[in-house]
């Protein structure tokens, strides 16, 4: 992902203060006015929370570390900063997630429709179901769709990531389908998110950024 977002930053009036990885320290990241941070589940955490106490707003396209929510908001708003955070940075993938949503509200009544989510993405992803997966199927339990979803996930090749939810009945199926062709969505996504986030404090969804808070 910083291979992808590098090259595209100037199209947002960007340039590039720092590339850290693994064995770097965090402090050479001082001074940037925003950190894109796309590392590893175990990692996340503890880089939001060190890049908050330098007083540098966040965008966060790692998943996997949402248990750890508490302690990162706390730190957040300790040091009065900012931090935008989503399993899936695609705006496409944020539009159809919204679709999902809807389209469970018109189905949890009709009780002859039983529900799959399933995703499959390539073979060096970290976490299984996906982030994005998760989301859908937490959507549309909270849009009240009240039985059984069941879930699934692949890990193979070097997809990039396609999503399903689907609704069958014995007489039709309704089939929800977003498929990635690249991870340029992904980056312009948190492209869009950095831009946004500079001067605003407290802990943001991605959606808030594309839609407003609801």
């Amino acid at each position: 992902m910083g291979r992808m977002i590098e090259p595209l930053a100037p199209e947002y009036g960007f340039t590039v203060h720092s590339r850290l990885d693994v064995d770097d320290d965090l402090r050479k990241a001082d001074g940037a006015d925003v950190a894109i941070e796309f590392t590893l589940p175990s990692a996340a955490a503890a880089n939001i929370e060190a890049l908050a106490a330098l007083g540098i707003p966040v965008v966060t396209g790692t998943t996997g570390w949402f248990a750890e929510m508490d302690g990162v908001r706390a730190a957040v708003e300790q040091n009065n900063t900012g931090l935008v955070w989503s399993p899936n940075f695609s705006i496409g993938v944020n539009i159809f997630i919204r679709l999902v949503r809807e389209a469970a509200r018109l189905t949890a009544g009709e009780r002859q429709y039983g529900a799959w989510a399933w995703e499959i993405h390539h073979a060096t992803k970290k976490d299984a179901p996906s982030g994005t997966l998760l989301k859908l199927v937490e959507e549309m339990k909270s849009a009240g769709y009240p039985r059984p979803i069941d879930t699934a996930a692949n890990r193979a090749g070097a997809h990039p990531g396609t999503h399903e939810i689907g609704f069958d009945s014995a007489a039709d199926t309704i089939t929800l389908r977003h498929t990635a062709r690249s991870r340029e969505g992904f980056a312009r996504g948190a492209l869009k998110a950095a831009q946004w986030l500079p001067g605003k404090r407290g802990v943001f969804a991605f959606e808030e950024v594309l839609f407003g808070k609801e």
